[in-house]
């Protein structure tokens, strides 16, 4: 059986010509394409999923029109199949966290959550997630384990009844879906389906437990002054919501049986309320 078979009808559909292997994750099937036609050359990612959530956050993807984010080309309605831009850059967020460029690719990060923000002409998608739903976790696995998750639990509550500025969150910002487009810059991809406070979306460039270094507290300083200062948060509320949302990565490794990396978040999670007294 050929590995294109899956993409076969969207190739034709969209002339398009796979210019690699298809590649495979826990919710979709991509084949890089380049497109002919009116967008000759240019290159582009099949994005064919198998989760809801992902989707719907394919709309959120097109819904911001390639500001902030890759352009979506072409959806499918039907099985919310996306033609969209594809990353060809060099650069990666995550190698210039680890290699003394941490403050230059949070300040990244920063700058494109910003474009994300930004307000849009148009009607959002629907069937968007309220935050608060995005953390039902965190409550029963905090009455579970107590201490420091159930402190941070008490502060996710606090800090979601009172949402302030919200706006359609990206959901997962983290250094891996902000990706190098070369000209246009650093773009996110993978959006969830979340609308919430927008210091929300702050977070990961703090929590990411791909960063070996995040559970360094004089790079959780400095990472969050650069926040601090790009993005014109508050300080408080932000390390506030750095507390929520440890605990609640925590609490989604736990569901999975990962201690150590839920032992990982939790250590963000004090270094943060450590760092509120």
């Amino acid at each position: 059986m050929s590995k294109l078979k899956l993409f076969n009808a969207f190739l034709q559909r969209w002339g398009a010509q796979a210019v690699g292997e298809p590649l495979r994750t826990a919710t979709s099937d991509l084949l890089p394409v380049r497109l002919t036609g009116q967008l000759e050359g240019q290159p582009a990612m099949i994005k064919i999923t198998r989760d809801l959530d992902e989707r719907i956050g394919g709309q959120v993807l097109q819904w911001w029109a390639g500001e902030g984010a890759a352009h979506v080309y072409a959806r499918d309605p039907d099985s919310g199949t996306l033609l969209m831009e594809r990353a060809t850059g060099s650069r990666d967020l995550l190698h210039m966290a680890l290699e003394g460029e941490d403050n230059a690719a949070t300040a990244c990060i920063c700058h494109t959550l910003g474009q994300l923000h930004s307000p849009r002409p148009s009607t959002p998608p629907e069937n968007l997630r309220p935050l608060s739903d995005f953390f039902k976790s965190l409550a029963p696995m905090a009455q579970q384990e107590g201490g420091l998750m159930a402190d941070c639990a008490i502060v996710a509550n606090e800090l979601l009844r009172d949402q302030r500025e919200q706006v359609i969150l990206h959901g997962d910002a983290h250094h891996s879906n902000i990706l190098d487009f070369e000209q246009r810059g650093w773009l996110a991809i993978d959006p969830k389906r979340v609308i919430g406070e927008h210091y929300y979306d702050y977070v990961n460039v703090l929590c990411n437990p791909d960063l070996k270094t995040s559970t360094d507290p004089a790079r959780f300083a400095r990472q969050l002054a650069v926040v601090i200062n790009v993005a014109g948060l508050e300080r408080q509320r932000l390390l506030r919501w750095v507390m929520a949302h440890a605990a609640l990565s925590a609490a989604w490794f736990l569901e999975d049986g990962l201690r150590n990396e839920a032992s990982k978040e939790l250590a963000v999670a004090d270094i943060a309320r450590q760092a509120l007294t």
